[in-house]
């Protein structure tokens, strides 16, 4: 008996180290080349939209606000991709210092964060323009109102995030340094209260008050063009509103709700006491799996910016033509 449970020991530990390998292979492939990816396309993008916008500073729409700011913090997260990409690519292995690896991760989850917040904003001013459009209430204060909001969703954003800074951190494993994503494992309990409220307040209730906006929107949009006098302008602000409802729907459904979803489910798997290591190891896997969804919003904004501003397709297309004629002559 003693030597068939220590065989069975060791067909136990043989298939665990061989699915942790297999862990390490998943990570070390494809968070790399997604991140990659991320990379090249979120710096000319978002780069491209700031400098647009803010050309145009001494004239800029509550949506234009919007979305300097929200490109301003994908720009700030993709920066940071680059340890990211060298540290899954070399096996976990972090190099670069605790207080490194707490800014990386307070990077991640403020961007994470504020896109949600500011991606909100975008869709409730959408709202009131389409479903109130004779209201004056919300249109009082301008510009100085939207900037004081945006001021108050970093303020927010940084609320939420800042316990990053207490659970990220570096540990051992395997005799080599990584960096934590959520918490070391000895906190993982600590964690968790805070993890469920990040979800809640920075995910959920914008997700929800994102989606009651929009059915209200499309109530509005599904009506005739020439409904009680409708005139052609409004159709064409109408087919602007209607490509805004689907990107954004699209990048709340590809980015952030597979991301949260997973994470939830990781974190109540992780703090059950008698959870096996196996089915910790398998959840593990699925949340870091949508960990490249959720940065996938840093390309993705931006191209939520070039389809619901007209002025910006126009000026693109015009310097395109400008560009072939400079060619053929």
């Amino acid at each position: 008996m003693i030597v068939s449970a220590v065989l069975q020991f060791s067909a136990f530990h043989e298939n665990q180290t061989l699915f942790n390998m297999k862990t390490e292979d998943f990570k070390r492939i494809l968070l790399p080349a997604v991140y990659t990816i991320v990379f090249l396309l979120g710096i000319p993008l978002n780069a491209t939209v700031i400098l647009k916008i803010w050309r145009k500073r001494s004239n800029l729409s509550r949506n234009n606000i919007y979305m300097l700011n929200l490109a301003i913090a994908d720009f700030l997260y993709v920066m940071s991709l680059p340890l990211l990409i060298y540290n899954y690519a070399s096996h976990d292995y972090w190099p670069f210092g605790e207080f490194t690896c707490k800014m990386v991760r307070f990077q991640f989850y403020s961007n994470l964060h504020g896109s949600i917040l500011f991606l909100t904003c975008i869709s409730v001013q959408r709202y009131l323009a389409i479903c109130h459009p004779l209201s004056v209430w919300h249109k009082q204060g301008g510009r100085k109102i939207v900037w004081c909001v945006c001021g108050l969703v970093w303020l927010v954003v940084g609320s939420l995030c800042v316990p990053t800074f207490h659970f990220a951190a570096t540990g051992q494993q395997r005799n080599r340094t990584v960096c934590y994503d959520l918490s070391t494992p000895g906190h993982s309990v600590d964690y968790y209260p805070y993890g469920m409220a990040l979800t809640c307040l920075g995910f959920l209730l914008p997700f929800i008050g994102v989606m009651v906006c929009y059915c209200k929107m499309a109530f509005i949009l599904c009506r005739p063009v020439s409904y009680q006098g409708v005139s052609i302008a409004h159709g064409d602000k109408r087919d602007r509103a209607v490509r805004m409802i689907i990107i954004v729907a699209a990048v709340f459904c590809i980015s952030f709700l597979p991301f949260h979803l997973t994470k939830t489910l990781y974190l109540v798997v992780r703090t059950l006491p008698n959870a096996p290591c196996t089915t910790r190891n398998l959840f593990s896997i699925i949340y870091k799996s949508t960990r490249p969804f959720a940065s996938m919003n840093s390309f993705l904004d931006p191209i939520l910016f070039y389809f619901t501003q007209p002025r910006y397709r126009r000026s693109t297309r015009s310097h395109e033509k400008h560009d072939v004629f400079t060619i053929i002559y």
